[in-house]
């Protein structure tokens, strides 16, 4: 089995999903399906009722908060039904109306806040605001996070791991020294495979991701950390299995991976 710990299945056509679906069940490929906003955290509930490999999350990107900020109390019933929440965070990267940041934090620290109390894992985006986004997490008391494609400086890493947080790794390994870099610097109990299909190796490369890219995220990560591909891969499944092992919202896929 391998772990897809940050994917966007909703992002698919209906026409391409097929193929998705297929790809996912045939290479057991246990998808944490993250979600952007309402609309697409609904699409992802439909997906996952086609695919036990599929998880559906629900999360507010941070360049759609402002659009939630002033009604975000009515966010809780996504958040009551949704096992994990996540896609959640911070951007001062490709978000640059830094008007906008305000609106980011307080969505952000009400996520969080809405974790800790249902004790649920979270999948967290902080291009560019690793230090807020690490200051928000510690106000928060959330201990259980995955940080999706980590790409800023090692100092702050180095804080991140402190923490105990999770660090999902993908397609950009494929292709930056300076990711090849914090792959090798993450310790081997928190790191996971990720590759935030479809949009993210489209961004990299020009070409939109299919599932059967986490073989080849997987491969190159064996080899910048100097194992086996089958090492790698027991690696990533037992992180996973222990990030939610006492997590009653993810049992049904715990089992997954135990299968």
């Amino acid at each position: 089995m391998y772990v897809d710990a940050h994917s966007h299945p909703e992002m698919y056509s209906d026409d391409e999903l097929v193929g998705v679906l297929e790809t996912i069940e045939r290479h057991r490929i246990l998808t944490l399906g993250v979600s952007i906003d309402v609309p697409s955290f609904v699409r992802t509930e439909g997906i996952a009722t086609r695919s036990d490999l599929v998880v559906p999350s629900f999360g507010i990107h941070p360049s759609e908060a402002s659009i939630y900020v002033d009604s975000i109390e009515d966010l809780d019933r996504f958040v009551d039904r949704s096992p994990m929440l996540g896609e959640i965070g911070l951007d001062y990267r490709f978000v640059t109306d830094e008007s906008l940041y305000p609106a980011q934090q307080q969505v952000f620290r009400w996520m969080l806040h809405r974790a800790r109390n249902q004790d649920k894992l979270v999948s967290i985006h902080c291009a560019g605001a690793e230090h807020d986004t690490v200051r928000l997490l510690s106000e928060s008391g959330v201990e259980r996070a995955i940080i999706h494609w980590f790409s800023g400086p090692l100092d702050v890493l180095d804080r991140m791991i402190e923490m105990g947080l999770m660090f999902s790794v993908g397609v950009e390994v494929l292709h930056s020294d300076h990711i090849r870099d914090i792959a090798r610097a993450i310790p081997a109990d928190q790191l996971l495979t990720e590759t935030d299909n479809p949009g993210g190796p489209q961004w990299v490369t020009g070409d939109a991701g299919s599932p059967a890219l986490i073989g080849d995220i997987t491969d190159e990560l064996a080899r910048v950390r100097g194992v086996t591909r089958d090492e790698l891969l027991a690696l990533v499944r037992v992180n996973m299995a222990h990030l939610i092992e006492n997590d009653s919202h993810l049992k049904p896929w715990l089992a997954k991976i135990h299968a």
